[in-house]
Order: structure tokens, then sequence, then C-alpha cells
């Protein structure tokens, strides 16, 4: 028999392919990536063609060994990493670390039988496009991070790191930041009409124009002063009460259908960014969930199997058998009419790689509610929001009854919006009540069945001031749509783009919003006005697109590289001889300082994160909400009378002045005095003084001295101590102490002495 060694990432992926294949078959995960680029040093040869210099990663090397004893073991071996650059690369290094000669490479979608029986019955040879342009990225992402990395540590702080996808992250955020800054709002009023119909039903209209000569303009409302003109001029009182006189008609009714398509199946970036609206997961949870539900989980009778289908993806489209499948599915579920009719084939954008297939179940029988048993909270809801979003893109849109009235009187014009739902279509799975923005559109608001001509009785005017708003900040969601739009980075690089920018202190998050810190914007004004390339987003964006050219074997590694290492290069050189240390700025809080009273509050960038201190350091040292950082107690120093305040050393806390270090009075804060022990007599005198000898407690405990140190300081030698009248001298036996200082001691040589003679007696 055949044996085959079949090699994956991780070992929940092991599991599930284990239950396909039969025992002809090993199944061993690589645990990801086994070799990279050093940590401490460059690793890129600039002078060989920018040759990668790989190395083993740490703790790795007694998974190579095993694998390839296995290796050699088997007649075949099949590497089964991700279907993608990373899993290409994955690969390669697999087979150069294991020093396979003819290794073969299989692809799956989706960890089923079927599609694994697929990928078995095709392998191919490691596609080189694929893992250059992968190498490509990493080679550049690592001279960037190397040449301008040390920049910053010198020139702004230590701690710092640039990257060109994160960077342009960090710009966007700061551009963000810096409109709502300047934003200026603009003051608007809306004026609605409440009548009533001949039935005494309501009506409500919203004033839209002014009707003059007979044609009719659109009117704006800035200020209260104009809301005010049109009371008067329709006649209402201070209250907005209009005299019950039926001069307002109807003077148009027009009724339409309208439809509403669902949205296309997931791709990585659309699932973030519901999971993170609609589910409260960051970028990086939603992908460790992703990858879990994709790698198998076990449902019982059915065993092991990837639930959804590979979760890095930039299309939308979906294959012909799932299509089909899935049509199926809701045409027995909830009836013909809920089939969506033509093509609903997702279209990729033309950013998009479209390798992949869109995010969708692999068996859309299985409904969320029947395997909600077997996965975890987290895992239920992810595949939940997966399941509806794919089913609901291939049924009939919903369909909306719309009725548009307007309503003129004197010389004005109002228009009333009804929306009464007809058919409730993909909203039969999509449908949730939560969403604010989806109950607008589809929810009902229903008006009196009216005609034109018809009379309506005015009741009351309504005014309403409303503020133009500033753009929203950007949330983790909101930042990975627009780093997609714009073509930055790739769907394997979005959360890992969040997280680093959050984890270098760039950005904050704060009820879900991102602001940039301080640090923030000062490495991305550095960046900007030295290195305009690296955060330009036009410029990185085309990067990916030459990126994508590699992996389609239209460019050269060594080109491309070279080509972007030039211009850079030369604008490192420029910077390193120009720029000048840049200081991050500190932000007035506008308190004053509750230690010295003379300086303000300010929050600056610290080593380990924002904090709050005070505008006179050093004089002053205060530092807001630190134990023990400089509260005052009450009372003044009785050696210089400055305010005695509470500080925090080593052994905790203490009082001191604060005028420190011209005055350096200090005692023991409450609670941290010292319990004072009196010596205890042995009956015994000092044989140096004749003082009593006493007991005391030590760091060690308790020893034996003269009461009459530090005049005397005789101290009898312990228990064990190599004198003549200890019993351990009689063995030979000294102090472990003694032992030690006596071996480490030197010692002069004696002259050798001649032993006599026999004959001498």
């Amino acid at each position: 028999m055949v044996q085959r060694l079949v090699i994956v990432e991780s070992p929940s992926k092991a599991r599930t392919l284990a239950r396909f294949l039969d025992n002809s078959y090993t199944i061993r995960a690589s645990m990801g990536h086994i070799r990279d680029l050093p940590k401490s040093t460059l690793g890129v040869d600039v002078e060989a063609g920018f040759k990668p210099q790989y190395e083993v990663i740490k703790g790795k090397e007694k998974q190579i060994r095993e694998l390839r004893e296995l290796a050699k073991q088997s007649d075949e071996v099949l590497l089964a990493a991700d279907p993608d650059r990373e899993g290409e690369a994955i690969a390669w290094h697999l087979a150069e670390a294991l020093k396979l000669r003819n290794p073969e490479r299989i692809v799956f979608h989706e960890v089923t039988r079927p599609a694994v029986e697929e990928a078995l019955a095709h392998p191919r040879q490691i596609n080189r496009s694929l893992v250059f342009a992968q190498e490509a990225r990493r080679v550049i992402d690592r001279l960037v991070g190397y040449r301008l990395s040390p920049l910053l540590w010198k020139k702004v702080r230590t701690g710092l790191s640039a990257g060109r996808v994160q960077s342009v992250a960090v710009r966007l955020v700061c551009e963000r930041e810096a409109e709502i800054e300047a934003f200026q709002a603009e003051e608007s009023w809306t004026i609605d009409l409440q009548a009533q119909d001949g039935d005494g039903k309501s009506v409500v209209a919203r004033l839209v124009g002014r009707v003059e000569k007979g044609e009719t303009s659109k009117l704006e409302l800035h200020t209260e002063g104009e809301v005010e003109q049109v009371f008067t001029a329709l006649g209402a009182d201070a209250d907005g009460v209009l005299p019950p006189v039926p001069t307002y008609r109807v003077t148009r009714v027009e009724r339409s259908e309208v439809s509403r398509s669902a949205a296309q199946p997931y791709t990585t970036s659309t699932m973030q960014q519901d999971a993170s609206t609609r589910l409260r997961f960051s970028p990086k949870r939603t992908m460790m969930i992703a990858q879990e539900l994709y790698e198998g989980v076990d449902i019982g009778a059915g065993g092991q199997v990837g639930l959804i289908t590979y979760m890095r993806t930039d299309s939308t489209r979906i294959s012909d058998l799932a299509r089909d499948d899935t049509r199926r599915f809701i045409e027995a579920s909830y009836g013909e009419e809920y089939v969506r009719k033509g093509s609903a084939k997702g279209k990729a954008s033309p950013l998009a790689q479209d390798a992949h297939e869109a995010i969708r179940p692999t068996d859309v029988t299985r409904t969320p509610e029947s395997v909600a048993s077997f996965l975890s909270g987290p895992q239920q809801r992810l595949y939940d929001l997966v399941w509806r979003r794919f089913v609901a893109s291939q049924m009939a849109p919903a369909k909306f009854a719309r009725t548009v009235v307007t309503v003129a009187g004197n010389n004005h014009e109002f228009r009333a919006t009804g929306t009464v739902p007809v058919f409730d279509g993909f909203n039969r799975v999509w449908k949730r009540e939560e969403e604010k923005e989806e109950q607008d559109e589809s929810g009902t608001v229903q008006l009196p069945a009216l005609v034109e001509g018809q009379e309506l009785v005015p009741l009351q005017l309504s005014a309403e001031q409303h503020f133009t708003q500033p753009p929203p900040r950007y949330t983790e969601a909101s930042l990975i749509k627009d780093l997609e739009e714009r073509g930055i980075g790739r769907p394997s690089t979005y959360a890992p783009t969040i997280d680093t920018i959050e984890a270098r202190g760039y950005v904050r998050s704060e009820e879900r919003r991102l602001y940039p810190t301080e640090v923030g914007k000062t490495v991305d004004s550095v960046l900007r006005q030295h290195f305009p390339d690296i955060v330009d987003i036009d410029f990185t964006a085309a990067l990916e697109k030459k990126l994508d050219a590699l992996e389609e074997g239209e460019q050269k590694y060594e080109v491309l590289v070279a080509d972007w290492y030039g211009p850079f290069q030369k604008t490192v050189e420029k910077a390193e001889a120009g720029m000048e240390r840049v200081r991050i700025p500190a932000r007035d809080t506008g308190e004053t300082c509750p230690l010295c009273g003379e300086g303000t509050l300010v929050m600056r960038e610290g080593r380990y994160g924002p904090f709050t201190g005070c505008s006179r350091y050093p004089e002053c040292k205060y530092i807001k909400g630190k134990e023990g950082s400089g509260e005052q107690v009450g009372e003044n120093c009785p050696d210089c009378g400055k305010p005695l305040i509470t500080r925090q050393g080593k052994r905790g806390p203490f009082i001191g002045c604060s005028g420190y270090p011209a005055c350096r009075y200090v005692r023991a804060a409450a609670g941290q005095e010292r319990q004072t022990v009196e010596p205890t007599p042995t009956g015994e005198n000092c044989p140096d003084c004749g003082k009593p000898l006493v007991e005391r407690p030590g760091r060690f405990g308790p020893f034996v001295a003269c009461s009459g140190y530090p005049k005397c300081r005789y101290r009898p030698p312990k228990v064990g101590a190599a004198d003549k009248s200890s019993p351990a001298s009689a063995t030979g036996k000294t102090a472990g102490t003694t032992r030690k200082k006596a071996a480490t001691r030197p010692t002069a040589k004696k002259p050798a002495r001649k032993l006599p003679s026999k004959s001498g007696g």
C-alpha cells in the first residue's frame, strides 16, 4: 500500500482530515510557519538581488525533525496549507526545510469530504509566483521596518515602529481626527405639518418648498428667525397652532412598488465589519473564530467537519453547485416565491484578487439551530451570521408599496412618504430587529388612503433644530472598510494591522471609536514630512497591484523590489542627514496640579503609555492616579517647612519632603512603621569591652552581639565555626560560610620541606 504524508498547518485541520482519509494517509500539522526572516538582523541580502536569509523559527526544530523522519518513511508527501499566498509560502518552506524532492501541493477551499477528495485527485506543483508575491511583501515590509524604526527611535522615541500598511492606517485615523477638529457645525431647521383627513386620520408632512408664481422652489431654513417667518406666513401662533380652516389640499399622490435586494455573501472585510457592528467582535477575534469554523468542528454523528469555506477572501463569487443547492433548500424551506430569480453570482471588486469563493457555509442544510449545541457561544453567533447572510443572498428581494403625497397650503408645499411591506423576501432570513438602519428603510410608515384634490384640516406646525455633524471617527470595522476600498492591504492583513497600531499606542479605542494618540500624530507627521511615499495611499495601493502582478507571473521579484528600494534608500539617507529631533507634545488638561499648586496637569506619552503629570516636571514629579505619586498629607516638613507628601519606594509607601532632593527628610507612612524589639540580655559579658551581650533580631534571624554597638562590634562565632573549642573542629568540618571563604582566599606557598633520609635517622 502506498503511504502518503499530508502536512497541514493546524492540529484542528489535521483532525478533520483524518475523518475523511483512510489508513494509507498520515496527517501532521506544521503549526504554521516553520521558517522566517531572523528577528535580530535584517535578513535580506540587498546586494544579492534582495535574497531573503531564512532561518528555522525557534522552537520548531523538533517539529521539523519529526516531519523529516515521516517524509522519509512515506512514498508521497502532500502539502495542504491554506489556499493563499501565505499558505503557498508555508508549503514551499516545508519543502525546503524537509528537503523534499517531489512535493505535491493540494488546495481545498472548504474542509469537507468532497472538497478534499477533489484536491487529492488533482495535485499540483508549488506555485512559485505565489511564493514570490508573499516573499516580496515580507521583504519590503522588513526593509521598511528595519530602516525606519531605528530612525524613529533616534529622532522621536525608543520603541516606535513604522510599517507599509500600518502607517497608512494611522494616517487615515489622524486625517479623520483633523477633519473633526476643523469641523464647524451649520444650523438648519425642519418644519412638520400635522393635519387630518375627513375621517380624522392623522397625516404628518414635512415642509419642502415655497410656491411663487405657480412654481415651487426648494426652501432651506438656517435660523430661528426664518422659522418664525414661515410660522407667520402660514398663520400659526407662537406655539405653532394653526386655524382649523381646510385650506390645505392634496395636490399629488404617487404610488409605486420598490424592492431591495440582499447583500452579497461575505468577504473577509465585510464579515469583520458585520461581526464588529452586530456581535461586538474585534477583527482579530472574528478571524480566530472563523478559523475554527473553517478547520472543523465535531458535530456529533456527522463527525468533525469544516462548517464554512476559507475565510480569507476578497471575492463575493460562489460556485454553481453551492448556488443550486442553496436555492433548492430555500424552495423546500420557505417556498418557491422566496427563491431569487436570475443570476445571483457575486462579482469581485476591481481591486479584488478573486482567488477564492465568498465565505459561505459548506453545507446549507446545516442550519444554525441544528449545530448550535456543538458550538461555543461565539462560534454559534458567527456561524449564524455567515449562514443567514449567504442564504439571504440567494433569496428574492423584499418588496414595499411606497406612497408619496404632496400637500399644498398658503403658498407652501409639504411632502409625506409612507412605506408598507408587501413581500418580506430575504428579510425572512436576514431580518434583525435591533438594526435601526434597516428598520428605517423597511419599516412600516402607513398613510391614510388619500386622493388628489382632497382637503386636509391643519392642526399644528412643529419645528426642530438640527446641526450638521462632523465625520464619524473610525471604528475598527469602518477603518477596515476604508482600507479595502482604497486597495490597501489584503484580507489576511486587516486584523493584524488594526491589532498592531493599537498595540504600538498609535491609536486608542474608546467606546469602540479610534482616536489617534499624540505618539500616533507625531509619527504620522514625521513620516509625511520625510517619507511621503510610505504613507501615500495611492503609492501603497499601486504596490499592492504590483504584488498581484507578481503573483500572476507578470512581474519579476528582483525588479519589483529593486524599483521600490532605490527611491526608498535615497529618502532614508536624506532623512538621516537632515531630520531633527522631534518631541512628542504634551496636551494640557486644564487642571491645576494638586501637589505644587503652580503647574497644570498635562497628558504625556510615556514608555508604557499615556499618563498625566505636572507641567513643572522635574521640579514637581506629581503623576495623577499613581499610588504614592505625591499627594499632600496636610503637614509641613519639620526641617524646611515645605509640604510633606506620600511617595512610593522599593519597600512600600513613605512620607517625604516635597523639597527633595534639596531636603531629604523622610518618615514611615501610616501602617508602615517598623516594630521596635528590645534586645534580650544573654547573661554573659563581652570579652572585648566587658559590656553585656544581648540577642537582637536581624535580617536573617536573631543574633548575639555586644550591647555597646556600634563602638564595640564584637559578635561571638557561630555554632559550627572553625575554632578549637568547637566540636566541629574535631571532625574537620566547618560552617558552610567559613568553608566558602577559605576556599576562595589565596594562600601563600610554603617552601618544600626535605624529608630525612633513612640513613640520617
